[in-house]
């Protein structure tokens, strides 16, 4: 197959032992199954649930029927697949945002704004990283992103995990003691990405400015305890006001079927958001080359059912293709959008409601 395993483990769910017991062989089983399929990743969260991700709901089947007859040998409860999603935003903040730091004695003045189109996606596939010349890495920014000059230079990090697809740039001039707290912005810019405002979905495809700041002189008055909550919010605020928005991951499908199973293809897509992308003719064969984009939240029994449309001859291979904008706004008291990010929020156990922009803005 040429399709390509840029594998991002877009499915989770969370797997507990029957008998609570038996919680040491779940975690060996765990370890066991994560060395030997590379496309599985092991987590276990703050809450202490296990979590295993995978690329789709066969892949985690697989998964977790390994793991129930050979890695940990247990009966084993399953939840129902969770898709992870992302946050972003799709316009610059609609005002200069200023988080205060817990002791009053520092400012940070920030805005954020989304990436242009597909640096998200280098960053992701390491065209574009932390680690490159800095002066290089700018003249790209410049000449592919059309970014001033100056903001390429200016990158204090990415994020999450330091390597992420969103930076940080400080924008100030003249602001003394800058340099002192670069870091604790960093780690500030770290948490505010790894969860973001909505619903503490992993951040994607923003760019935060510091435009200004007022630093205290006094070393002790500026430390990471003052620095990086302060970060955090401004960053919160400056996301709540760039009109956020939630990503959902997308599958490329790609079937191939004779002519006469193409129409349950469609029929089957079509109930689950999923749209063709293309149909080819194999030339010399009676076969068709069916691809198409199918949301993963909607991708769940998506293999039996096509199954049955076309009397069992139509085999899907789903890959994790990239992210699109779930229409609407997150923020739009009573829509759909809002109805997703709060039932996000009811299963990681936060308040349903999103946070209100007072709590991350603080006034002059």
């Amino acid at each position: 197959t040429d399709m390509k395993y840029s594998v991002s483990p877009v499915v989770r769910v969370a797997v507990k032992p029957k008998d609570p017991k038996e919680l040491p062989k779940l975690v060996e089983g765990l370890r066991r199954l994560s060395k030997s399929d590379p496309l599985v990743v092991c987590t276990t969260e703050e809450s202490g649930e296990h979590i295993v991700a995978g690329c789709g709901d066969l892949h985690i089947e697989i998964c977790i029927k390994d793991l129930r007859e050979e890695y940990a040998q247990i009966d084993i409860d399953v939840s129902d697949p969770i898709v992870s999603y992302r946050e972003t935003v799709s316009q610059s903040s609609s005002q200069v945002c200023l988080a205060k730091s817990a002791n009053k004695l520092n400012r940070l003045f920030c805005t954020a704004e989304p990436f242009p189109d597909g640096l998200a996606d280098d960053i992701d596939k390491g065209i574009i990283t932390a680690r490159d010349d800095p002066k290089e890495r700018a003249r790209v920014l410049t000449e592919k992103y059309n970014w001033d000059k100056n903001d390429g230079l200016k990158i204090w990090c990415f994020g999450p995990e330091t390597t992420g697809p969103n930076v940080l740039i400080d924008k100030t001039t003249g602001v003394q003691y800058m340099n002192e707290i670069k870091d604790h912005c960093a780690s500030g810019l770290q948490w505010a990405t790894k969860d973001g405002v909505l619903c503490e979905e992993t951040v994607r495809g923003v760019r935060f400015n510091i435009l200004d700041a007022k630093i205290h002189s006094d070393a002790p008055h500026r430390g990471g305890g003052q620095i990086v909550p302060a970060m955090r919010r401004v960053c919160y605020a400056a996301e709540m006001l760039a009109a956020p928005r939630l990503l959902e991951p997308i599958f490329l499908v790609d079937i191939t079927c004779t002519q006469a199973e193409v129409g349950g293809i469609y029929s089957t897509l079509n109930q689950r958001r999923g749209h063709v992308i293309s149909e080819l003719q194999k030339e010399g064969t009676p076969l068709v080359n069916v691809k198409a984009h199918l949301p993963v939240a909607k991708s769940f029994g998506f293999t039996t059912d096509l199954r049955l449309a076309t009397g069992g001859k139509a085999f899907p291979q789903c890959v994790f293709d990239h992210w699109a904008v779930v229409q609407g706004d997150p923020l739009e008291k009573g829509g759909k959008t809002e109805e997703l990010v709060k039932a996000i929020r009811r299963r990681k156990n936060l308040k349903e409601d999103i946070p209100s922009l007072d709590n991350f803005l603080d006034k002059l």
